[in-house]
């Protein structure tokens, strides 16, 4: 049996490349009440159709945070998949609604990177991902920092 690859090493890592990750995810109405009862939130536009529909969208929001879990989540194979911490989480951004149904994509791009300056055997990749919907409308967008070990340190 092949062993799958997970995640990329800090050396696979190159500036300015786009990865478009091959996972996605349709949101049901199961995760977005799921995730709202694990999550505390009760807020009726994201649990109850009769409110929902007397406001601004008409329809069920899906709650923001689960969309940024799924987007973090789609990028784990390809980003954080040998990451040895998510360092930070900045500019999360809710660019437009998402609703049941929806299914969301995402794309990813290497900002920069820098050799750690205290451990050689890793390194610092700072990345935006965005996620879309099957229409191709932007949803999410963020940046977060990797540490993410070398190939050249890995004992597997």
């Amino acid at each position: 049996m092949k062993q799958s690859i997970m995640g990329l090493f800090y050396d696979d890592f190159i500036e300015g490349k786009e990865i478009e990750h091959s996972l996605s995810k349709t949101i049901f109405e199961s995760d977005n009440n799921l995730f709202s009862l694990l999550t505390m939130n009760h807020h009726p536009v994201h649990t109850n159709i009769d409110y929902a529909q007397r406001n601004q969208h008409g329809r069920i929001l899906v709650v923001g945070t689960l969309v940024f879990s799924i987007v973090v989540g789609m990028t784990v194979p390809d980003i954080s998949g040998k990451a040895i911490a998510n360092l930070g989480y900045e500019e999360i951004k809710h660019l437009a609604p998402v609703f049941i149904n929806d299914t969301i994509y995402a794309r990813t791009k290497i900002l920069s990177k820098r050799e750690s300056k205290s451990k050689p055997d890793r390194g610092i990749v700072y990345v935006e991902t965005i996620g879309y919907n099957q229409d191709g409308i932007d949803v999410i967008s963020f940046k977060r920092k990797v540490l993410i070990k070398k190939r050249e340190y890995d004992n597997q």
